[in-house]
């Protein structure tokens, strides 16, 4: 198994930031108050992409790393679960203004997409070495 920090960096990390970039690319150029410079669900996104890489990735493993392998798809499955609820919750408050607190939504995503990033460096940070 080869594994390459600089490849994930650029096939995931920032695949996973497209809609946030795509955002704040909208945001610069359009007038004022027209769009969002952060939005919940693009973080949202984000994690997601995150989570699921570590999962792809961890199908290459060895069977002598398999309690390790299954502690990091545990810990990627719940952040998944989180991930959609919290996606969930975004689209219920489209809906009904008010129900939900979009500032609240949107600290909670940046917050668990920040997690998801030290995870999952430090996940690949093993990987590289095993590689």
């Amino acid at each position: 198994m080869k594994f390459s920090k600089s490849k994930w960096l650029a096939y995931t990390f920032l695949v996973g930031l497209i809609p946030v970039l795509t955002r704040t690319l909208a945001w610069t150029t359009t007038t004022s108050g027209a769009v969002n410079a952060l939005a919940a669900p693009d973080f949202v996104a984000f994690g997601l992409v995150l989570h699921v890489s570590v999962i792809n990735e961890l199908e290459h493993l060895s069977a002598k790393e398999r309690d390790w392998k299954t502690v990091q798809n545990g810990i990627s499955l719940i952040f998944i679960a989180v991930y959609s609820a919290l996606y969930a919750l975004t689209i219920i408050g489209e809906k009904n203004i008010g129900l939900i607190d979009s500032n609240v939504m949107l600290l909670s995503s940046i917050t668990l997409a920040t997690v998801s990033t030290l995870l999952c460096l430090t996940a690949f940070h093993r990987l590289s070495k095993l590689a």
